[in-house]
């Protein structure tokens, strides 16, 4: 599935961080859990358009499911594919419970500032979010339903949701094949349900590589009929490109 066996690029984030960057289409975004208990949380945009941007319902609804695994699809409010899931370790990733804010941090693992701890200090999902999204000139009314890889949330026969602890083992791993240029916002804050009695701090490695031509066949392209359709809208977007 991919062209290059050694990586374009490679390098570690920190747990408790944000970056953003522009994926190219035709290229893969590995995610490895450095040391087990990451959460990516994660937002996508056209750089082209930022209006076109990861549509979380329509994900999930499309594609008969609540959770999101290798093969799956990752949509666009206008019915495009920004990326699929072609490697994935655990089977099971979240998008539907939002990012932690600055409250939420504080209350659950008190306030720690960077005066008092630099670079340690207690950043949130929410905030790390809007600092990456200014770097374009996006703000608060640019927010979207976020995704959050590495994380799993269970719901019982009520409907209600219970975070899995001990989810994700240290090397997990995640390949995301862009299929279209897109801006990707992320952070490793803590995910909001996370009951850890200290702030999650757990790094995560990002690796870029130049991924194999996408077949008739591939199981992404395949799917779904809607997954199918999607792709079809990518190559009449792609047309005169």
């Amino acid at each position: 599935m991919l062209e290059t066996a050694a990586p374009l690029y490679d390098d570690l984030t920190p747990g408790g961080s944000h970056w953003s960057f522009i994926m190219r289409r035709g290229h893969v975004l590995r995610l490895i859990d450095e040391t087990g208990g990451a959460n990516v949380g994660m937002l996508m945009y056209n750089p082209e358009n930022p209006l076109e941007r990861y549509n979380m319902p329509d994900t999930l609804k499309n594609q008969h499911t609540f959770l999101l695994t290798k093969g799956h699809v990752l949509l666009s409010d206008m019915g495009r594919v920004f990326a699929s899931i072609i490697r994935d370790d655990l089977g099971w990733h979240d998008t539907v419970s939002g990012t932690c804010n600055a409250d939420l941090v504080e209350q659950r693992w008190g306030k720690k500032t960077y005066q008092q701890a630099h670079n340690h200090y207690h950043r949130n999902g929410f905030t790390s979010f809007l600092n990456e999204l200014a770097k374009y000139g996006l703000g608060k009314k640019d927010l979207t339903a976020n995704l959050n890889w590495f994380s799993k949330v269970k719901t019982d026969d009520d409907g209600n949701m219970a975070f899995a602890e001990n989810h994700s083992h240290a090397g997990a791993t995640i390949d995301l094949r862009f299929e279209m240029d897109t801006l990707v916002v992320l952070h490793t804050c803590p995910h909001p349900m996370n009951p850890a009695t200290e702030y999650p701090r757990n790094p995560v490695r990002y690796q870029l590589f130049k991924a194999a031509p996408v077949t008739d066949a591939d199981l992404c392209k395949t799917s779904s009929p809607e997954a199918t359709r999607a792709f079809a809208n990518n190559a009449l977007y792609h047309l005169f490109q």
